[in-house]
Protein backbone atom coordinates (compact mmCIF):
# COMPACT_ATOMS: atom_id res chain seq x y z
CA UNK A 1 0.00 0.00 0.00
CA UNK A 2 1.35 3.40 -0.96
CA UNK A 3 1.82 5.95 1.40
CA UNK A 4 0.16 9.68 0.74
CA UNK A 5 2.00 12.40 0.40
CA UNK A 6 3.06 14.79 3.54
CA UNK A 7 1.09 17.52 1.86
CA UNK A 8 -1.82 15.59 1.15
CA UNK A 9 -1.95 14.10 4.59
CA UNK A 10 -1.62 17.24 6.03
CA UNK A 11 -4.14 18.56 3.81
CA UNK A 12 -6.93 15.58 4.14
CA UNK A 13 -6.10 16.30 8.02
CA UNK A 14 -7.16 20.22 8.40
CA UNK A 15 -10.04 19.44 6.39
CA UNK A 16 -10.83 16.36 8.75
CA UNK A 17 -10.11 19.17 11.73
CA UNK A 18 -11.92 22.14 9.98
CA UNK A 19 -15.21 19.41 8.80
CA UNK A 20 -15.49 18.38 12.80
CA UNK A 21 -15.37 22.23 14.40
CA UNK A 22 -17.92 22.95 11.72
CA UNK A 23 -20.20 19.88 13.10
CA UNK A 24 -19.30 21.01 16.56
CA UNK A 25 -20.45 24.47 15.69
CA UNK A 26 -23.55 23.07 14.58
CA UNK A 27 -24.72 20.50 17.44
CA UNK A 28 -24.35 23.46 19.62
CA UNK A 29 -26.50 25.67 17.33
CA UNK A 30 -29.24 23.15 17.41
CA UNK A 31 -29.08 22.66 21.63
CA UNK A 32 -28.72 26.23 21.61
CA UNK A 33 -31.69 27.21 19.47
CA UNK A 34 -33.79 24.46 20.95
CA UNK A 35 -32.97 25.97 24.80
CA UNK A 36 -34.01 29.12 23.53
CA UNK A 37 -37.10 27.23 22.49
CA UNK A 38 -38.40 26.77 26.25
CA UNK A 39 -41.16 28.59 27.13
CA UNK A 40 -40.99 31.97 27.29
CA UNK A 41 -43.77 32.19 29.93
CA UNK A 42 -41.98 30.12 32.69
CA UNK A 43 -40.32 32.76 34.81
CA UNK A 44 -38.79 30.53 37.14
CA UNK A 45 -37.57 27.01 36.96
CA UNK A 46 -37.10 25.06 40.58
CA UNK A 47 -37.67 21.55 41.99
CA UNK A 48 -40.74 20.96 42.56
CA UNK A 49 -41.67 21.33 46.86
CA UNK A 50 -43.88 18.21 48.10
CA UNK A 51 -47.36 19.62 48.90
CA UNK A 52 -48.20 21.34 52.26
CA UNK A 53 -50.17 18.36 54.37
CA UNK A 54 -53.62 20.26 55.30
CA UNK A 55 -54.57 17.45 57.17
CA UNK A 56 -58.69 17.44 58.71
CA UNK A 57 -58.16 21.03 57.78
CA UNK A 58 -58.40 19.76 54.11
CA UNK A 59 -62.59 19.26 54.46
CA UNK A 60 -62.95 22.90 55.25
CA UNK A 61 -63.66 25.65 52.10
CA UNK A 62 -64.22 28.52 55.06
CA UNK A 63 -62.65 28.21 58.59
CA UNK A 64 -62.01 31.09 60.81
CA UNK A 65 -61.29 31.63 64.45
CA UNK A 66 -63.68 34.66 65.53
CA UNK A 67 -66.23 34.49 62.86
CA UNK A 68 -67.92 34.36 59.34
CA UNK A 69 -69.72 37.03 58.34
CA UNK A 70 -71.43 36.70 55.29
CA UNK A 71 -73.57 39.43 53.08
CA UNK A 72 -75.97 37.94 49.94
CA UNK A 73 -75.97 34.48 48.43
CA UNK A 74 -72.56 33.29 48.63
CA UNK A 75 -72.48 29.91 47.68
CA UNK A 76 -69.84 27.50 49.04
CA UNK A 77 -69.36 23.71 47.12
CA UNK A 78 -66.73 21.02 47.02
CA UNK A 79 -65.75 18.05 44.78
CA UNK A 80 -67.15 14.51 45.78
CA UNK A 81 -65.00 13.38 49.04
CA UNK A 82 -63.13 16.88 49.45
CA UNK A 83 -66.24 18.00 52.41
CA UNK A 84 -66.77 21.61 51.12
CA UNK A 85 -67.65 22.57 55.39
CA UNK A 86 -67.26 26.10 56.69
CA UNK A 87 -66.56 26.32 60.61
CA UNK A 88 -65.40 28.52 63.39
CA UNK A 89 -63.13 27.83 66.08
CA UNK A 90 -62.36 28.86 68.75
CA UNK A 91 -65.41 31.88 68.41
CA UNK A 92 -68.75 30.40 67.08
CA UNK A 93 -70.47 33.02 65.75
CA UNK A 94 -71.89 32.27 61.95
CA UNK A 95 -73.87 34.81 60.08
CA UNK A 96 -75.40 34.81 57.48
CA UNK A 97 -76.53 31.59 56.47
CA UNK A 98 -78.38 31.63 55.18
CA UNK A 99 -78.64 33.67 52.60
CA UNK A 100 -75.34 32.06 51.78
CA UNK A 101 -75.17 28.28 51.15
CA UNK A 102 -73.08 25.69 52.38
CA UNK A 103 -73.91 22.54 49.67
CA UNK A 104 -73.91 19.31 50.87
CA UNK A 105 -72.50 17.04 52.16
CA UNK A 106 -70.58 19.67 53.37
CA UNK A 107 -72.15 21.12 57.18
CA UNK A 108 -71.46 24.12 59.25
CA UNK A 109 -69.51 23.74 62.51
CA UNK A 110 -69.69 26.35 64.51
CA UNK A 111 -67.51 26.33 67.83
CA UNK A 112 -67.62 22.35 68.01
CA UNK A 113 -64.83 19.35 67.96
CA UNK A 114 -64.63 19.26 64.09
CA UNK A 115 -64.14 23.03 64.14
CA UNK A 116 -61.29 22.62 66.48
CA UNK A 117 -59.43 19.92 65.36
CA UNK A 118 -59.52 21.20 61.64
CA UNK A 119 -58.16 25.20 63.36
CA UNK A 120 -55.42 22.79 64.61
CA UNK A 121 -54.47 21.12 61.76
CA UNK A 122 -54.63 24.70 59.55
CA UNK A 123 -52.31 26.14 61.99
CA UNK A 124 -50.12 23.28 61.79
CA UNK A 125 -50.24 23.86 58.17
CA UNK A 126 -49.09 27.27 57.96
CA UNK A 127 -46.32 26.82 60.22
CA UNK A 128 -45.20 24.35 57.61
CA UNK A 129 -45.67 26.48 54.63
CA UNK A 130 -43.73 29.20 56.26
CA UNK A 131 -40.93 26.71 57.57
CA UNK A 132 -39.62 25.89 53.49
CA UNK A 133 -36.95 26.81 51.89
CA UNK A 134 -37.34 29.15 49.27
CA UNK A 135 -36.28 29.33 45.77
CA UNK A 136 -37.07 32.97 45.23
CA UNK A 137 -37.35 35.88 47.44
CA UNK A 138 -39.11 39.04 46.30
CA UNK A 139 -38.52 42.64 47.23
CA UNK A 140 -40.18 43.79 50.80
CA UNK A 141 -43.62 45.09 48.93
CA UNK A 142 -44.13 42.85 45.84
CA UNK A 143 -46.50 42.93 42.63
CA UNK A 144 -46.99 39.46 40.74
CA UNK A 145 -49.12 41.48 38.22
CA UNK A 146 -47.94 40.25 34.51
CA UNK A 147 -45.40 37.64 35.91
CA UNK A 148 -45.13 33.30 35.19
CA UNK A 149 -44.05 31.39 37.77
CA UNK A 150 -43.60 27.18 37.57
CA UNK A 151 -43.34 25.12 40.71
CA UNK A 152 -41.48 26.48 43.40
CA UNK A 153 -41.49 28.18 47.11
CA UNK A 154 -41.58 32.34 46.95
CA UNK A 155 -40.85 34.64 49.69
CA UNK A 156 -42.41 38.01 49.99
CA UNK A 157 -40.93 39.61 53.29
CA UNK A 158 -43.71 41.95 53.54
CA UNK A 159 -46.85 42.72 51.23
CA UNK A 160 -47.44 40.58 48.40
CA UNK A 161 -50.12 42.37 45.28
CA UNK A 162 -51.92 41.27 42.38
CA UNK A 163 -52.20 44.95 41.62
CA UNK A 164 -54.38 46.91 39.41
CA UNK A 165 -57.95 46.45 38.36
CA UNK A 166 -57.81 43.32 35.85
CA UNK A 167 -54.26 42.50 36.82
CA UNK A 168 -52.95 38.63 36.35
CA UNK A 169 -50.68 35.96 38.01
CA UNK A 170 -50.04 33.33 36.00
CA UNK A 171 -49.15 29.89 37.54
CA UNK A 172 -47.19 27.14 35.24
CA UNK A 173 -47.76 23.85 35.90
CA UNK A 174 -45.55 22.59 32.67
CA UNK A 175 -47.76 19.76 31.95
CA UNK A 176 -47.11 18.22 35.64
CA UNK A 177 -50.74 18.20 37.81
CA UNK A 178 -48.60 17.16 40.52
CA UNK A 179 -46.88 20.99 40.15
CA UNK A 180 -46.42 22.79 43.64
CA UNK A 181 -46.96 26.36 43.88
CA UNK A 182 -46.30 27.97 47.96
CA UNK A 183 -46.14 31.53 48.28
CA UNK A 184 -44.77 32.57 52.09
CA UNK A 185 -45.97 36.25 52.69
CA UNK A 186 -44.72 37.98 56.12
CA UNK A 187 -47.73 40.25 56.11
CA UNK A 188 -50.80 40.67 53.72
CA UNK A 189 -51.99 39.51 50.25
CA UNK A 190 -54.21 41.95 48.68
CA UNK A 191 -55.25 41.56 45.05
CA UNK A 192 -57.33 43.89 42.56
CA UNK A 193 -60.45 44.20 41.44
CA UNK A 194 -61.56 41.76 38.83
CA UNK A 195 -57.76 40.31 38.94
CA UNK A 196 -57.04 36.68 38.14
CA UNK A 197 -54.54 34.11 39.58
CA UNK A 198 -54.52 31.93 36.57
CA UNK A 199 -53.82 28.22 36.21
CA UNK A 200 -51.74 27.21 32.86
CA UNK A 201 -50.59 23.95 31.55
CA UNK A 202 -51.67 21.48 34.48
CA UNK A 203 -51.57 23.61 37.31
CA UNK A 204 -54.32 22.44 40.00
CA UNK A 205 -56.11 24.87 42.30
CA UNK A 206 -55.36 21.83 45.39
CA UNK A 207 -51.55 22.17 44.98
CA UNK A 208 -51.55 26.14 45.40
CA UNK A 209 -51.03 27.70 48.74
CA UNK A 210 -50.46 31.15 50.40
CA UNK A 211 -49.22 31.30 53.60
CA UNK A 212 -50.47 34.59 54.84
CA UNK A 213 -48.67 36.60 57.98
CA UNK A 214 -51.45 38.20 59.14
CA UNK A 215 -54.50 39.01 56.68
CA UNK A 216 -55.75 38.38 53.00
CA UNK A 217 -58.22 40.64 51.18
CA UNK A 218 -59.50 39.45 47.60
CA UNK A 219 -61.11 41.87 45.20
CA UNK A 220 -64.44 42.83 44.09
CA UNK A 221 -64.63 40.19 41.20
CA UNK A 222 -61.41 38.79 41.58
CA UNK A 223 -60.53 34.93 40.25
CA UNK A 224 -58.32 33.37 43.06
CA UNK A 225 -56.67 29.86 43.30
CA UNK A 226 -55.50 28.01 45.97
CA UNK A 227 -56.02 27.73 49.74
CA UNK A 228 -55.34 30.91 51.36
CA UNK A 229 -53.51 30.44 54.88
CA UNK A 230 -54.17 33.38 57.21
CA UNK A 231 -52.52 33.91 60.49
CA UNK A 232 -55.58 36.75 61.27
CA UNK A 233 -58.21 37.48 59.03
CA UNK A 234 -59.69 37.21 55.36
CA UNK A 235 -61.98 39.23 53.24
CA UNK A 236 -63.80 38.44 50.26
CA UNK A 237 -64.73 41.53 48.39
CA UNK A 238 -68.07 40.59 45.93
CA UNK A 239 -68.39 38.93 43.72
CA UNK A 240 -65.18 36.91 44.29
CA UNK A 241 -64.11 33.43 42.46
CA UNK A 242 -62.70 31.41 44.82
CA UNK A 243 -61.37 27.95 43.83
CA UNK A 244 -59.74 26.57 46.39
CA UNK A 245 -59.92 27.31 50.19
CA UNK A 246 -59.67 30.34 52.96
CA UNK A 247 -58.58 29.30 56.41
CA UNK A 248 -57.79 31.73 58.95
CA UNK A 249 -56.64 30.91 62.36
CA UNK A 250 -57.51 34.11 65.02
CA UNK A 251 -59.78 36.60 63.45
CA UNK A 252 -62.67 36.44 60.86
CA UNK A 253 -63.59 35.39 57.22
CA UNK A 254 -65.80 37.98 55.61
CA UNK A 255 -67.66 36.95 52.65
CA UNK A 256 -69.76 39.05 50.21
CA UNK A 257 -71.60 37.22 47.77
CA UNK A 258 -69.32 35.36 46.42
CA UNK A 259 -68.54 31.45 45.06
CA UNK A 260 -66.17 29.04 46.98
CA UNK A 261 -65.82 26.17 45.22
CA UNK A 262 -62.79 23.34 46.63
CA UNK A 263 -61.92 20.85 43.97
CA UNK A 264 -60.46 17.52 44.40
CA UNK A 265 -56.66 16.82 43.12
CA UNK A 266 -56.52 15.34 39.37
CA UNK A 267 -54.62 11.64 39.56
CA UNK A 268 -51.28 12.23 40.20
CA UNK A 269 -48.57 11.75 37.63
CA UNK A 270 -45.63 10.01 39.38
CA UNK A 271 -43.06 12.21 37.60
CA UNK A 272 -42.05 15.53 39.05
CA UNK A 273 -41.22 18.12 36.97
CA UNK A 274 -37.34 18.76 35.93
CA UNK A 275 -35.81 20.95 38.06
CA UNK A 276 -34.26 23.48 34.86
CA UNK A 277 -36.21 23.55 31.88
CA UNK A 278 -39.27 21.97 32.62
CA UNK A 279 -40.56 18.03 31.73
CA UNK A 280 -40.90 18.78 27.97
CA UNK A 281 -37.82 21.03 27.96
CA UNK A 282 -35.90 18.54 29.51
CA UNK A 283 -36.75 15.41 26.96
CA UNK A 284 -36.76 18.10 23.92
CA UNK A 285 -33.13 18.60 25.10
CA UNK A 286 -32.09 14.46 25.38
CA UNK A 287 -33.42 14.10 22.09
CA UNK A 288 -31.99 17.11 20.27
CA UNK A 289 -28.35 16.03 21.91
CA UNK A 290 -28.37 12.31 20.57
CA UNK A 291 -30.16 13.12 17.50
CA UNK A 292 -27.01 15.70 17.10
CA UNK A 293 -24.89 12.87 17.89
CA UNK A 294 -26.18 10.62 15.51
CA UNK A 295 -25.95 13.22 12.62
CA UNK A 296 -21.82 13.70 13.47
CA UNK A 297 -21.71 9.84 13.38
CA UNK A 298 -23.05 9.73 10.08
CA UNK A 299 -21.30 12.68 8.42
CA UNK A 300 -17.94 11.09 10.16
CA UNK A 301 -18.85 7.72 8.62
CA UNK A 302 -19.96 8.72 4.92
CA UNK A 303 -16.76 11.27 4.57
CA UNK A 304 -14.13 8.40 5.62
CA UNK A 305 -10.87 8.42 3.37
CA UNK A 306 -10.66 5.56 1.18
CA UNK A 307 -7.48 3.70 1.27
CA UNK A 308 -5.06 4.25 -1.61
CA UNK A 309 -2.90 1.36 -3.29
Amino acid sequence: MARLPTSISSSNSEKRSGGWRRRGAYLAFVLTALLLLQPASAAFAFPNPATVELGTAATFSVLAGSTVTNTGATVITADADVGGNLGVSPGSAVTGFPDGVVTAPGTIHAGDATAGTAQTAAGAASVAAAGRTPNQTFDPIYDLVGQTFTAGVYNAPTSLAVGGVGATVTLDGQNNPDAVFIFQIGSTLVTGASSTVALVNGAQACNVFWQVGSSATLGANSTFNGTILASVSASLSAGVNLQGRVLASTGAVTLINDTINTPACAPSSGVAAAPLFGAAGGVMTVVAFLGGIAVLLLVRRSRRPAFIS
